[in-house]
């Protein structure tokens, strides 16, 4: 029997159950991809990369545009990310990877042109739902053909039963971002740099859970793209939006993320406990801790994520879950809940998009398709 290029003997295995099964963030973890750093560049100039960061941050990515993250900013991300995929292997999970990618090289579309950013976030460009594996029409152009890294892998799964689908490639010009768009400022109404033109959504503004799915509207994830994937799913999901604070929405797993059945993580800055969907009454709201501080200012300033990254976890089991060993107060919260924090190094990974939840998609986890709620 012969294996893909970049599986292991183990995944042979593995494979006689179902390649893709994933409805929750919480059920055994099985198998998971985790990204890539290698050929990582600096995304390049467009408003919906700097408005999700201070101005003064927007003009130095501006300059750094196109070119590659330096040595001394992937050599410790690298150390970190290669200590975490040891950890998931000694855990008895199956990692996968996708294919490495020179991001800078540069394409066009008839429309624009731009250079890549990383494959360093899978969860960002890829939703799985059950045994479908879906395709997210994403807003960077930066960010185009991101999908395509993984598609040796996306292409071994549907070979041995998974389903594959891919969003409407959205045409990003002009008429996708408001013109006139500006960050609000502090009490004045939410507004989102994207408009209502076609389809687009980010996979990482999604969590499941079960029959459930929960969505934020961000910059890069529209109403219009939201109800794309609620008429794709059918009347077998309901697609609950949580209303965020956060003046600069981008990604809902630092802001709101189930952990087991009844209970969910919540960010108190950018969620309004009592404006929660009513679905989720009965469940326990567990309000995450302030972050620790970070310990290095090269951090502060190239990071590409808010300071809530403590919260960007990852369930094991249930019970146990990977989270920052720099953010004790999270690991202490974690225990205090009910849970087995298993600390590990990744915050020299925020510059490339996140942390472990980010930096990871789960493609199999040992369960079934349930309903969690009333």
């Amino acid at each position: 029997m012969s294996l893909p290029s970049n599986a292991t003997a183990d995944d042979s295995v593995q494979s006689l159950g179902p390649p893709v099964c994933s409805h929750n963030e919480w059920d055994p973890l099985e198998e998971v991809v985790v990204g890539r750093l290698e050929g990582a560049t600096f995304p390049s100039r467009h408003p919906i990369v700097t408005c999700n960061v201070p101005a003064w941050a927007g003009r130095l990515q501006g300059l750094a545009a196109g070119f590659r993250y330096p040595h001394a900013m992937i050599e410790p991300a690298q150390h970190e990310l290669d200590r975490f995929i040891a950890l998931l292997q000694s855990l008895g999970v199956t990692v996968r990877r996708p294919d490495p990618v020179d991001h800078r090289r540069r394409y066009a579309t008839p429309d624009w042109a731009s250079r890549g950013f990383a494959n360093s976030c899978p969860r960002d460009s890829l939703l799985v739902i059950g045994d479908e594996i879906i395709e997210a029409p994403m807003a960077w152009p930066c960010r185009y053909y991101e999908t395509f890294s993984y598609r040796s892998l996306v292409t071994d799964y549907f070979r041995r039963g998974a389903r594959w689908t891919a969003a409407p490639k959205p045409q990003l010009t002009s008429a996708l971002f408001d013109e006139d768009y500006r960050v609000p400022a502090a009490g004045e109404p939410l507004r989102y740099l994207t408009t209502e033109f076609e389809p687009a959504f980010d996979a990482a503004d999604f969590v499941r859970a079960g029959r459930d799915l929960f969505v934020q509207r961000s910059n890069v994830t529209n109403r219009t793209g939201i109800e794309w994937l609620r008429r794709h799913l059918g009347r077998d999901y309901r697609i609950h939006e949580i209303e965020s604070r956060c003046r600069t929405p981008m990604h809902i797993d630092t802001t709101f993320l189930p952990l087991a059945p009844g209970k969910v993580l919540v960010n108190p800055e950018y969620i309004d406990v009592d404006r929660l969907p009513e679905i989720l009454r009965e469940w326990e709201v567990l309000v995450a801790p302030e972050p620790d501080p970070l310990p290095e200012r090269l951090l502060k300033i190239t990071s590409m994520c808010g300071k809530w990254l403590n919260m960007n976890v990852l369930v094991v089991d249930g019970e146990r879950v990977i989270a920052e060993r720099h953010h004790t107060r999270m690991m202490r919260a974690l225990e205090g809940w009910g849970f087995e924090p298993i600390p590990c190094d990744l915050l020299h990974y925020a510059p490339f998009g996140g942390s472990f939840h980010c930096a990871t998609l789960d493609v199999r986890r040992r369960g079934n398709l349930e309903c969690y709620f009333p």
